[in-house]
């Protein structure tokens, strides 16, 4: 029996169900311990969803690239890019149009980082950061010829733009309200989180979703995704197949740039209904992270970004909210010191056991997060994320490493 249960116990954790069931758990229990019924409330769950969509799509935007074996650090300009023109063309005609024209943005900044890195040979992290910089500058320069003088709108914002619908599964709210006020632990948590993503969600929040399973389907199930996929692991072996590398990068780098404008577009027509300077604050480069926690994997890569918009939408909360999350980083830095100390690394065991300790002294002495570190929250996330994650992630093989014909062997 304790075979199985171990078994059973070891297939629970290592599938992503699992590990998001234990999440869900763990934070249901914090909410009771702490006395912080907001933290998994339907309003912020569905703030979660709106603060991670953005950063799926990015990160989708990156594993496409990647994927094909182009490192793209130009996410974050390419966003801006489908802010400013989601803006543009929703605030002349429809939101649907504006979501339209950001995705052909970014779609054409992805076929310039393809034309830079794979025609020209450009560094890949130079051409990013090029396109980073090109992008915060170009969208003041458009933005004083077609803001600025327009009601609403200037140098660094739009005037109004209108949003895209929402919708909502019909009856579930009568039927789940009972459980969401009968208060029984992790029953009604759950109740919340179910009518927080099916309740007013935004027609883009499902298609991203869309997304993420047609990402998965493309790259892992048809010729196509195997060949860019080939590409990424090993260009010259898949040219000597009849692919042609450079190709299949351009293809690959399209999509990134399209999907990273749609990310953009979501911020303008569903985060918010207005575009400003500095709107992404730094939502690309967190999408590139999710591709690292979610080892180059379309549904490892979303549980990131709700993880990241998760930690984000605390900010809109409740400050006793954000002090529960203490509870939350000393329970993980516990088991992270337990298991390191069962594979008997010393110093992992020690760091560890020091992060655990000084987060539970913080809030059984203190109780309070100061709002500068709130703010942050997000950024120390992706972090931690980084920093801990685990020596099993596999990357492509052909990352960042560019491919000519001629100097093949």
């Amino acid at each position: 029996m304790k075979t199985i249960a171990r078994t059973l116990a070891a297939s629970v954790w290592k599938s992503w169900w699992g590990r998001a069931g234990i999440g869900i758990l763990l934070l249901s229990a914090v909410a009771d311990v702490a006395n912080t019924p907001d933290l998994l409330s339907r309003g912020a769950v569905s703030a979660s969803l709106r603060f991670a969509v953005p950063i799926m799509l990015a990160g989708l935007g990156g594993l496409w690239a990647e994927r094909c074996g182009v490192l793209n650090i130009g996410l974050e300009g390419m966003m801006i890019i489908g802010t400013w023109m989601g803006a543009w063309a929703g605030y002349q005609w429809t939101p649907w149009v504006g979501v339209l024209a950001a995705i052909a943005g970014g779609a054409l900044f992805g076929a310039f980082h393809a034309l830079m890195t794979v025609s020209f040979g450009v560094d890949q992290a130079v051409s990013g950061i090029a396109i980073n910089v090109a992008a915060l500058g170009l969208g003041r320069f458009l933005s004083s010829f077609f803001f600025e003088g327009t009601p609403g709108g200037g140098i660094s914002q739009s005037p109004h733009v209108g949003q895209i619908s929402s919708v909502s599964v019909p009856g579930l709210t009568e039927i789940l309200d009972p459980v969401t006020g009968s208060e029984i632990p992790v029953v009604s948590d759950v109740a919340e989180i179910v009518l927080g993503v099916t309740t007013g969600v935004s027609l883009l929040t499902i298609l991203a979703a869309a997304l993420v399973v047609g990402s998965w389907w493309v790259l892992f199930r048809t010729s196509f995704g195997l060949r860019l996929r080939a590409c990424g692991e090993n260009p010259a072996a898949a040219d000597s197949l009849g692919v042609n590398p450079n190709r299949m990068r351009y293809a690959g780098l399209t999509v990134s740039g399209a999907l990273a404008g749609l990310g953009g577009a979501f911020l303008v027509t569903v985060a918010s209904s207005i575009y400003r300077e500095g709107q992404v604050a730094g939502r690309g480069f967190i999408g590139l992270a999710t591709v690292i926690f979610g080892n180059w994997m379309p549904g490892r890569l979303s549980l990131g970004a709700l993880l990241f918009g998760f930690t984000d939408a605390l900010r809109t909360r409740q400050e006793t909210t954000m002090t529960a999350l203490l509870i939350v980083g000393a329970v993980l830095f516990a088991f992270l010191a337990i298991r390191a100390a069962r594979a008997r690394n010393r110093g992992a065991t020690f760091s560890y056991t020091i992060a655990a300790v000084g987060l539970g002294w913080w809030f059984l002495g203190f109780g309070v997060v100061p709002s500068e570190f709130v703010g942050f929250a997000p950024h120390l996330t992706t972090l931690l994320v980084l920093s801990l994650a685990q020596q099993k992630i596999r990357p492509p093989q052909g990352i960042g490493v560019p491919y000519r014909r001629s100097e093949a062997t």
